[in-house]
């Protein structure tokens, strides 16, 4: 008697929790909030140099959901410094492009600062691998020396993420795009 009893009083909790977390799923975790946006690039990192250059990136780049289908209509800023020996550069360039797929990121701008030569009215484009902890980088000028060098890049374009984050410098974080196929 003692065993059915506890056994019915099982299934009645069971079957309680099935409908209420079926009620809760029914009503969505997130119901009055706007969709989350289609696709991001965010954080700040330093990349690994053995010669001890000084190397930062900063992304803050978003496709918003109702641009979902169109990664051209992506915005937000991206800024890169280079310096070693107190030389160097830094630029700050407007978003044009965002794809990302799984966690991996393509964003491109157009600088609009620079104290490099050159570089202002450029296109740019930036890799992220987000790793977790250990992010990965790449970018365009990777073949050409410098962001002021080279031809046209055309948007959404970029290099493998052959850079290594550095520990302790920050982190990356990708938002997957999502768009309806």
């Amino acid at each position: 008697m003692k065993r059915r009893t506890t056994t019915a009083a099982l299934c009645a909790a069971l079957l309680l929790t099935a409908v209420t977390t079926g009620a809760a799923v029914a009503t969505g975790p997130h119901e009055g909030q706007p969709p989350r946006e289609a696709a991001a690039l965010t954080g700040t990192a330093g990349l690994y140099r053995s010669a001890g250059d000084d190397i930062t990136f900063a992304f803050d780049a978003h496709l918003a959901a109702e641009h979902r289908d169109d990664p051209l209509e992506a915005t937000g800023t991206f800024e890169f410094s280079h310096y070693l020996n107190g030389e160097g550069a830094r630029a700050k360039a407007e978003v044009d492009c965002l794809i990302t797929g799984g966690d991996v990121a393509v964003v491109t701008g157009v600088v609009t600062d620079s104290d490099l030569p050159g570089a202002e009215g450029r296109r740019v484009g930036v890799t992220v691998h987000d790793l977790g902890r250990h992010d990965r980088l790449g970018y365009s000028w990777a073949a050409t020396g410098s962001p002021a060098q080279g031809g046209e890049l055309p948007r959404c374009v970029s290099s493998a993420p052959f850079e290594k984050v550095a520990r302790g410098t920050g982190d990356f974080r990708v938002v997957p795009w999502q768009p309806r196929l």
